[in-house]
């Protein structure tokens, strides 16, 4: 059975989705209020982390940008409703898949709902699986509310994991299936899809940043609070967390400076995002962590900074990798070549390197270092809508090109 969507414009879903966005932006809106608790209740985390994770998700779902990365991926908005011209290419229709299963993970707050909210602007029958929380199925009630043909096309469940027969016919039988988790989890959901899935995965990554001796010298109180909440935010958790930072200090004063104004910085963040509820084994290895980094500076190698939550591991050695620890950011020292070599030492998947400014030597180090994104430190935890997450589409991996030539 075709999906109810396939009567409605592109542009009049593309239209539903924005205004169930911006209601969702409203911080009063009764289904955000109860999901907004829910979350925090299940991940622990405080209630202004959540607050600004759902404004960071719903301020960027608008028209403009949804169309944006349509235009981008397919030509024409108008190209997913029939066939439409396109220069020096055939003419063609892309033209959405019938059934889309979509995999949550189970930190990242609303990570679903992006591609979710893409295959529905394809036309695609969607079906969430989702966290206790039911983030998803909340906004695919809004979404209904809109036009009920969305109450037909978008359903959100709770996720069981293997061994379930509903989801083992829904991975069979879905003509591409999205998933966000760890490897082994991914190779597990790719094996019970069906031999001509297209599998899109979104393993585990990394952020990193980098601060050249310029920037430190400059660095003004804007700059360090955004290190600060892209390394603090959801207590260090998820691939867009800032998890190592690299500094290239002119000198011991330069780097000593440096220390006690992110100290500082830090230390605002803590109050304005606190941490959450952290489970016992991550806050004792944050705590071995941030114990050897004492012993070090106690030998005179390095420095710890601690805010509260919060802890700062200065001059942390090059030999270990980002320690992925909660609210924990350790700092070394070194230029661009130090960071590539660190990143190939650690065979570390990069998502985003976090840079002062995108300019052409920050392009070129993403580049060599495999990152699927460049930004300004600050805005690591706020992806546009019309960027490319993991590297990869928003939408063109929801269609079939149908060609008339």
């Amino acid at each position: 059975m075709a999906s109810p969507l396939r009567a409605l414009s592109a542009a009049r879903i593309v239209a539903f989705v924005a205004d169930a966005a911006r209601r969702w932006s409203d911080a009063d809106f009764a289904p955000r209020v109860r999901a907004m608790r829910a979350i925090a209740d299940r991940l622990g985390y405080s209630e202004p982390v959540v607050d600004y994770a759902l404004d960071r998700l719903f301020f960027g779902i608008t028209a403009a940008a949804l169309e944006a990365a349509i235009v981008s991926e397919l030509g024409a908005v108008a190209a997913l409703d029939g066939v439409v011209p396109r220069a020096g290419a055939p003419a063609a229709w892309a033209r959405g898949v019938d059934r889309v299963a979509i995999v949550s993970s189970d930190t990242t707050i609303g990570v679903a709902l992006v591609p979710a909210i893409f295959a529905l602007c394809a036309k695609c029958e969607v079906v969430v699986k989702d966290r206790s929380d039911a983030l998803v199925a909340a906004f695919f009630a809004t979404l209904a509310e809109e036009h009920p043909a969305f109450a037909s096309a978008a359903s959100a469940r709770a996720w069981a994991g293997g061994g379930d027969f509903d989801e083992d016919a829904l991975l069979a039988h879905a003509d591409v299936v999205v998933a966000f988790g760890r490897d082994e989890t991914l190779r597990t959901l790719r094996s019970r899809c069906g031999a001509d899935a297209r599998f899109v995965p979104f393993g585990h990554r990394v952020s990193l940043g980098r601060l050249t001796a310029a920037d430190l010298a400059h660095a003004d109180e804007a700059l360090l609070a955004g290190i600060a909440r892209d390394a603090l935010l959801y207590d260090g958790e998820g691939c867009l967390s800032l998890h190592a930072l690299f500094v290239d200090a002119a000198d011991d004063a330069a780097f000593a400076m440096f220390t006690r104004r992110l100290g500082a910085a830090a230390e605002r963040i803590a109050i304005e995002f606190p941490a959450g509820r952290i489970e016992p084994a991550r806050t004792a290895a944050a705590a071995a962590y941030r114990q050897l980094a004492a012993f070090r500076a106690a030998g005179g190698r390095g420095a710890v900074v601690g805010s509260g939550d919060s802890t700062l591991v200065f001059d942390a050695p090059r030999d270990e990798p980002p320690p992925l620890v909660a609210r924990t950011l350790p700092i070394l020292r070194g230029d661009d070549e130090a960071l590539a070599a660190y990143v190939a030492a650690h065979h570390l998947p990069v998502q985003a390197l976090g840079v002062a400014a995108t300019d052409e030597p920050a392009v070129a180090l993403a580049t060599r270092i495999a990152a699927v994104r460049a930004a300004p430190l600050g805005t690591l935890q706020d992806p546009p809508l019309a960027g490319h997450h993991g590297g990869a589409q928003r939408i063109a991996d929801f269609i079939r090109w149908i060609d008339t030539s």
